[in-house]
Parts: structure tokens; sequence; C-alpha cells
């Protein structure tokens, strides 16, 4: 049977001729090895008090808009030290997704995909650290620092294996450190006083030898993660590994920009292992469920966030590394445009923000638009694919590439229906 080829396929082919094309370019170019940084704000932060501000309307609130360093963006005003960095990042002002619940929604930005089945969908850091992680690091491809509000399958690797899961951080307690390490600390990274370096060797060949046999037996993903913990554990115990992990190195002076918490902490550990070659570091600040009293809440999140954040900005850029490292700001969805009776917003994903920085992407923009109410989306709108597909052409990952899944069918890293930004890719 003889096959026509309409116009609506020869688009089609065109467009796939491109994404290719721009796929390969990206992934191809000769580079510093690059990074993506996450500021991960788990319970979907209110973009109308933070970065689409609707000044002058009844769903405005009470916060004002202020002047950036990118003419005519203007963001909301408890952030203005991220204001002074608006020239290195670019607001998505249209994101529209249909995921209005935290787990599925949480699933839906961390792997670009909804759960389907027996199908175990990695974390996108995970994608990334199969991707950039250099042969024979001590460091983790792929950690998480103080992820708070996220679930077990929010962490997964799923089908790649736990060889690419994350290294957790900062999940015990919720002190805010003034210590070497501001409560970030990997638990046992020393060896035991009375023992000698050479001992832990002898110590470790015995254990792999006695268990060897029961490993190769009984393959999966029990005994692989058993294995895979350990290894990760001897890596991380060696002097250079863990004194990544060691905040008293930095200079007080800026700790102190950072903001002597868990969040701002985080933010400068995420400096120093980006330098290292770590290609996917995430640092969560939660408490974004404002539900109630929603600007007083958003008011001290952001006496957290915004030193933090725009510190991160400027500390990339002093060490050389803004060029190299992609920074993403966002949560699972927005909250309602409409403040409700208790003050507070509830969740909204039809028309919410992302922003974008550093590496890759061409600041000093807002790209989409939501109308006067904030209610939808007027211009450029963006789904979850999309947002991951220009993540990975930043960094220079192809989003085309398949990894075969637990079901033995080939998975792209981001679905093929993905339209990358290109306006806010450099």
């Amino acid at each position: 049977m003889r096959t026509q080829l309409t116009r609506r396929h020869a688009i089609q082919l065109g467009t796939a001729g491109w994404l290719s094309s721009l796929a390969a370019t990206a992934a191809d170019h000769p580079e510093r090895k690059r990074a993506c940084i996450v500021l991960w704000m788990s319970g979907g932060p209110t973009q109308t008090d933070t970065f689409d501000p609707k000044p002058g309307h009844a769903n405005g609130g009470p916060f004002k808009a202020i002047d950036t360093a990118a003419a005519g963006v203007r963001i909301a005003e408890h952030l203005p030290q991220v204001a002074t960095q608006m020239k290195h990042l670019a607001v998505l002002r249209s994101m529209a997704t249909k995921e209005g619940d935290h787990g599925r929604a949480t699933l839906h930005l961390r792997t670009g995909n909804l759960p389907q089945g027996a199908i175990d969908f990695p974390v996108f850091g995970s994608l990334v650290a199969k991707e950039k992680t250099p042969a024979g690091s001590d460091l983790p491809g792929f950690v998480s620092v103080a992820p708070r509000g996220l679930g077990t399958a929010a962490l997964s690797a799923g089908f790649l294996g736990p060889q690419h899961a994350p290294l957790v951080v900062g999940t015990a307690g919720d002190t805010y450190g003034d210590d070497s390490t501001g409560g970030l600390q990997v638990e046992n990274l020393g060896l035991p006083s009375r023992v000698s370096r050479h001992r832990m060797d002898e110590r470790l060949t015995l254990l792999s030898e006695s268990e060897a046999d029961f490993l190769t037996a009984r393959p999966g993903t029990a005994t692989a993660s058993h294995k895979t913990a350990y290894e990760r554990a001897v890596r991380l115990m060696k002097p250079a590994a863990a004194k990544a992990f060691d905040l008293s190195d930095e200079d007080d002076k800026l700790r102190d920009r950072y903001g002597r918490n868990r969040f701002g902490q985080g933010c400068l550990l995420a400096r120093r292992l980006v330098a290292r070659g770590v290609p996917f570091v995430e640092v969560g600040l939660g408490g974004w469920d404002t539900h109630d009293n929603n600007f007083k809440q958003v008011q001290g999140l952001c006496q957290t966030l915004d030193p933090a954040w725009a510190t991160l900005i400027a500390d990339l850029k002093d060490h050389g590394l803004l060029d190299t490292t992609t920074v993403v700001w966002m949560g699972e969805f927005g909250r309602t445009p409409g403040i409700n009776p208790r003050q507070g917003r509830d969740h909204y994903p039809n028309a919410w923000s992302v922003v974008l920085g550093g590496g890759g992407i061409r600041g000093g923009q807002a790209v989409g638009k939501t109308g006067a109410s904030g209610m939808e989306v007027e211009d450029r709108p963006v789904a979850v694919p999309d947002l991951l597909a220009t993540v990975c052409h930043a960094i220079g990952i192809d989003p085309t590439k398949q990894n075969l899944s637990n079901v033995n069918r080939p998975i792209r890293i981001v679905d093929q229906a993905a339209k990358p930004i290109r306006e806010v890719l450099s």
C-alpha cells in the first residue's frame, strides 16, 4: 500500500528533525561539565505573591510589585535581592498543568510523567545523574538537600536502579545550624578512632568476598540497593569527598549572606557540590501550602528564600560556575489568584510560574502571560514536558534519548510531545 505524505505529516517530520538537530547540537557541544540546581518549593508557591504580581486587582493582595534588574520585569516586593539578579533569570509565567493533588502533581513535575501502571518512572535528578555523572566519581550524581514534604516515590530512581538514587542530606530534626555543616552533615563519614584505613580496607574486602555468592544468586532491586549503599558509603568516606559537605571551609560572612538556616546553607552546599562535579543538586524549602494566612506565611518564606537564592546566583558567578550551572525554582503547582475567606490561596495548576536561570538560559525576561486576574494563561502556555526538555537542552542532555524501563519498554528522558522553550535558551 502506498502511503500519502500529508501537509500535517510533513510539518511533524520537519519539527521532529529540528528537535533532533537541536538536541544533538546541545548534547555534543564542547563544555565544562554542566550541572543543574533545583530549588524545590514543596507545597506549591503562590505566583501572584512572587513572580506574577497583579497590583491593582482584587486578586493581587496587599504586596507591592517592584522593579528588577531586567527592564519591564516586575516581581513581588519581598524578593528584593532576587530582583537584583533578574538579568540572569527568566520567569515562565504561563505554566499550565492539570494536576491539583500534591502527590500526583509532585510526581508529574519531578518525573515528567503521571503514574502509569507498572512503569516505575525515575525522577529527573536521577535521569540527569545517569547522563552526567563523571566516571569514577566519589561523589554521587544526585544530592537532595532537605527534601521536605517529598515521599519515597518523589525521590526514586525508578527503573534506572538504585545507583542513580539521590544521596539525601538534612532530613534529621528541625534545627537550623550555625555549626560547621548547617545541619547538613552526612552521618558516619569518618572512620572509628581505633580503626586505621588499612584495617578498614581489609574489612571491606572480607565483606565483599563473603557476600559475593549471595548477591550473585539473588539478583534484584533489594540486593542491588544493598550493594549500592555500601559502595556509595565507602566512596563518600574518602577525605576529599567527605570534605565537600564541610561548610566550615567557607567564609563566615558568605555563610551569613546565604542565611544561617537549612535552606540557605543548603544553597551554599549546592554550590560546593557542583564545583566538585556533582551534576544535579536540589535544595528544598517547604511550607508553601498556604491555604490559611497566605500573606504572612509568604513574607516569612521569602525572608529565607530571597537572600539564599540571590547569593547563590552571585556566588556561582564569582566562582565561574554560573555559565555552566542551570538554576531552576519551582514547586508542584501554583495557588489560586483568588483569595479565600481564610486569607489563603488554594491549589491552582491552571496558570502559574517557574523561574530558570544561569547556564544555557537567556535571562532578563518574562515569558508567557496571564490575564489581569491571573486566572488564565493568555500567551505561551508551557506544559511539564516543555519545561523539562528546556532544562535538558540548557545542561546539554538530549531529551529524546531513551532508557529501557522495568517493563522492557524504551522510555524517552522527556515525552516526545515536548516543545523546548526556544526563547529562553541561550
